[in-house]
């Protein structure tokens, strides 16, 4: 897991998933964490919002990566999935930005998870403006459609939002997930799953 203070040293320096509930109801205060007052979610009415926080530097994410793409195909009925990339400092901005570039471009299920192998993989400094516009050009990408959005005012409010939402939540870590705008789930492999489809049975029910 990708820690507040972990990921600032970082940046420095530039499985079968789970049954849909766990038959034992998961921990509350070890396992998960039930905010103390619920925040704003944008599902519809009648939907269960899942967040993941996330952040393109993260190892941990990357290797989550897979194991989320599997279960969105798989989630729980009523489940909607929202990724939000967090922010423990101003360095995490461009980041944001490219995430939410990549998604007004309807580009995230192409280079999503290219942005996470050329970052681990590629070992490609993606963390400032300049290399990352120079990837993504050479991914097919229009340069000057992505620097408009990218250096967008919108662009910079969403990574704003998504910061606050980060706070919100209380996030010390990614990946993460936020469940309908009551719970916190910290964790990075399958369980955390397991316990998201247990509090989306759960805020189904109320």
């Amino acid at each position: 897991m990708l820690r507040r203070d972990f990921a600032l040293s970082l940046l420095a320096t530039g499985a079968a998933l789970p049954a849909l509930a766990q038959r034992v109801a998961p921990k509350e205060g070890s396992e998960y964490l039930r905010l103390g007052k619920p925040v704003p979610v944008e599902a519809p009415a009648g939907k269960v919002e899942v967040v993941e926080f996330f952040a393109y530097s993260c190892i941990h994410c990357f290797n989550f990566e897979p194991l989320l793409q599997d279960w969105e195909k798989r989630r729980p009925e009523g489940a909607v999935l929202r990724r939000v990339p967090v922010a423990f400092s101003p360095a995490f901005v461009p980041m944001q930005r490219l995430y939410y570039t990549l998604e007004a471009m309807n580009l995230v299920e192409r280079l999503h998870a290219e942005v996470f192998k050329a970052i681990h993989v590629e070992r490609l400094p993606l963390t400032t403006p300049a290399p990352i516009t120079d990837w993504v050009v050479k991914q097919g990408v229009d340069r000057a459609k992505f620097s408009e959005i990218f250096n967008h005012a919108d662009t910079q409010k969403k990574a704003e939002r998504a910061a606050a939402l980060q706070d919100a939540y209380g996030v010390e870590g990614t990946p993460a997930l936020g469940v309908a705008g009551r719970y916190y789930v910290p964790g990075q492999g399958p369980k955390t799953l397991t316990i998201a489809n247990w509090l989306i049975m759960e805020a189904r029910k109320a």
